[in-house]
Protein backbone atom coordinates (compact mmCIF):
# COMPACT_ATOMS: atom_id res chain seq x y z
CA UNK A 1 0.00 0.00 0.00
CA UNK A 2 1.22 3.22 -0.45
CA UNK A 3 2.48 5.41 2.60
CA UNK A 4 0.12 7.93 2.52
CA UNK A 5 -2.76 5.40 2.75
CA UNK A 6 -1.03 3.26 5.70
CA UNK A 7 -0.67 6.51 7.56
CA UNK A 8 -4.10 7.32 6.91
CA UNK A 9 -5.60 4.07 8.08
CA UNK A 10 -3.86 4.06 11.36
CA UNK A 11 -4.91 7.26 12.13
CA UNK A 12 -8.01 6.96 11.37
CA UNK A 13 -8.27 4.21 13.42
CA UNK A 14 -9.02 1.84 10.20
CA UNK A 15 -6.54 -0.82 11.10
CA UNK A 16 -8.48 -1.16 14.37
CA UNK A 17 -10.16 -4.67 14.37
CA UNK A 18 -8.19 -5.59 11.56
CA UNK A 19 -5.64 -7.68 12.03
CA UNK A 20 -4.16 -8.26 8.64
CA UNK A 21 -5.27 -4.25 7.50
CA UNK A 22 -1.64 -4.21 5.96
CA UNK A 23 -2.42 -6.36 3.53
CA UNK A 24 -6.08 -5.34 2.93
CA UNK A 25 -7.12 -2.92 -0.11
CA UNK A 26 -10.61 -3.67 1.75
CA UNK A 27 -9.92 -1.69 5.00
CA UNK A 28 -9.34 1.62 2.85
CA UNK A 29 -9.95 2.04 -0.90
CA UNK A 30 -7.67 4.17 -3.26
CA UNK A 31 -11.14 5.81 -3.58
CA UNK A 32 -10.81 7.46 -0.43
CA UNK A 33 -9.13 10.18 -2.19
CA UNK A 34 -9.03 9.00 -5.80
CA UNK A 35 -11.78 9.05 -8.77
CA UNK A 36 -9.92 5.42 -10.06
CA UNK A 37 -10.03 2.26 -7.98
CA UNK A 38 -6.76 1.97 -8.50
CA UNK A 39 -5.38 5.60 -7.54
CA UNK A 40 -3.55 8.04 -9.39
CA UNK A 41 -5.28 11.08 -10.80
CA UNK A 42 -7.36 12.22 -10.79
CA UNK A 43 -8.45 12.78 -7.34
CA UNK A 44 -11.89 12.80 -5.92
CA UNK A 45 -13.52 16.04 -3.81
CA UNK A 46 -11.81 14.75 -0.91
CA UNK A 47 -8.29 14.10 -2.31
CA UNK A 48 -8.22 17.78 -4.06
CA UNK A 49 -9.16 19.00 -0.15
CA UNK A 50 -6.19 17.18 0.79
CA UNK A 51 -4.02 18.93 -2.10
CA UNK A 52 -4.99 22.14 -1.30
CA UNK A 53 -4.03 21.48 2.30
CA UNK A 54 -0.31 20.53 1.04
CA UNK A 55 -0.40 23.43 -1.28
CA UNK A 56 -0.87 25.32 1.75
CA UNK A 57 1.32 24.00 4.03
CA UNK A 58 3.78 22.16 2.04
CA UNK A 59 6.18 21.07 4.79
CA UNK A 60 3.59 19.41 6.72
CA UNK A 61 3.25 15.86 7.54
CA UNK A 62 0.95 13.78 6.07
CA UNK A 63 -0.89 13.11 9.10
CA UNK A 64 -0.84 16.89 10.22
CA UNK A 65 -2.77 17.65 6.89
CA UNK A 66 -5.31 15.11 6.83
CA UNK A 67 -6.35 16.33 10.31
CA UNK A 68 -6.25 19.92 9.51
CA UNK A 69 -8.57 19.26 6.68
CA UNK A 70 -11.28 16.66 8.75
CA UNK A 71 -10.90 19.59 11.17
CA UNK A 72 -12.04 22.19 9.16
CA UNK A 73 -15.51 20.50 9.28
CA UNK A 74 -16.01 20.17 5.73
CA UNK A 75 -18.37 18.69 3.40
CA UNK A 76 -15.63 17.74 0.19
CA UNK A 77 -18.88 15.63 -1.60
CA UNK A 78 -21.39 18.23 -0.76
CA UNK A 79 -23.73 15.31 1.00
CA UNK A 80 -24.77 16.90 3.84
CA UNK A 81 -22.40 14.68 6.09
CA UNK A 82 -19.43 16.63 7.14
CA UNK A 83 -15.75 14.56 6.09
CA UNK A 84 -14.96 13.33 9.54
CA UNK A 85 -18.23 12.42 9.94
CA UNK A 86 -17.89 10.44 7.18
CA UNK A 87 -14.61 9.24 7.99
CA UNK A 88 -16.34 7.89 11.67
CA UNK A 89 -18.99 6.07 9.50
CA UNK A 90 -16.54 3.99 7.13
CA UNK A 91 -18.59 5.85 4.01
CA UNK A 92 -16.32 7.84 1.58
CA UNK A 93 -16.20 11.82 1.78
CA UNK A 94 -15.04 12.42 -1.62
CA UNK A 95 -18.16 10.57 -3.62
CA UNK A 96 -21.96 12.02 -3.03
CA UNK A 97 -23.46 8.35 -3.56
CA UNK A 98 -21.05 6.81 -0.42
CA UNK A 99 -22.98 8.46 2.73
CA UNK A 100 -24.06 7.29 5.96
CA UNK A 101 -27.45 5.97 6.10
CA UNK A 102 -28.11 7.15 9.88
CA UNK A 103 -29.52 10.52 10.07
CA UNK A 104 -26.94 13.27 10.60
CA UNK A 105 -27.64 13.99 13.97
CA UNK A 106 -27.90 10.99 15.09
CA UNK A 107 -24.31 10.41 13.45
CA UNK A 108 -22.83 13.37 14.85
CA UNK A 109 -23.77 12.65 18.59
CA UNK A 110 -22.13 9.21 18.27
CA UNK A 111 -18.95 10.77 16.64
CA UNK A 112 -19.10 13.43 19.53
CA UNK A 113 -19.11 10.67 21.83
CA UNK A 114 -16.19 8.59 20.67
CA UNK A 115 -14.37 11.73 20.89
CA UNK A 116 -14.88 13.99 18.24
CA UNK A 117 -12.31 15.02 15.07
CA UNK A 118 -9.86 14.78 18.16
CA UNK A 119 -9.55 11.35 17.95
CA UNK A 120 -8.06 11.70 14.29
CA UNK A 121 -5.35 13.98 15.74
CA UNK A 122 -1.51 12.86 14.69
CA UNK A 123 -0.21 10.69 17.66
CA UNK A 124 3.42 12.28 18.34
CA UNK A 125 5.75 9.82 19.40
CA UNK A 126 3.23 7.60 20.93
CA UNK A 127 2.38 4.27 19.88
CA UNK A 128 -1.72 4.09 19.63
CA UNK A 129 -2.93 0.72 21.60
CA UNK A 130 -5.10 -1.76 20.31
Amino acid sequence: MPAFRLIAIRQLHYDVGEPLWQYSAGVMACTFCHVNAGGGAPWNPFGQALQKGFQSAPTQKFADVLYTVLAANADADADGYPDAVEVFAHTLPGDASSHPERPLAELEAAFEEAGGVKQYAPQKGKVRSR
